[in-house]
């Protein structure tokens, strides 16, 4: 069974930092393409950031860009979201996803098929 888990959510101050993890089972990441996805209660399902198999190219939605960094590490099989400087719009549920790709460069959102539970992250006074 393929499975994706976040983990590393939770309530913070502005200004503050958190580490988002997507841990794989089932399957290695190393040859999947990995995105981060947040969605806050009333409004659509955002890409926030990607990155790519092999090489790990990597791009960030303007609203993020600067205070966000993606990685991998494929020794553990995941992948982490660090978020610096948040700010109360970024509140809003975490999801990765992921699919099988040797593209170079981020996939479409609608290409993925693989999706993790969410984990929620609270930014708030």
């Amino acid at each position: 069974q393929l499975q994706l888990v976040e983990s590393g959510g939770g309530l913070v101050q502005p200004g503050g930092s958190l580490r988002l993890s997507c841990a794989a089972s089932g399957f290695s990441l190393h040859w999947y393409s990995i995105g981060w996805f947040r969605q806050a209660p009333g409004t659509e399902r955002e890409g926030v950031s990607c990155i790519s198999s092999g090489s790990g190219s990597t791009n960030y939605a303007d609203s993020v860009k600067g205070r966000f960094t993606i990685s991998r590490d494929n020794a553990k099989n995941t992948v982490y979201l660090q978020m610096n400087s948040l700010k109360p719009e970024d509140t809003g549920v975490y999801y990765c996803a992921a699919r099988f790709s040797r593209e170079v460069g981020c996939i479409p959102e609608n290409a993925y098929n693989y999706w993790g539970q969410g984990t929620q992250v609270t930014v708030s006074s």
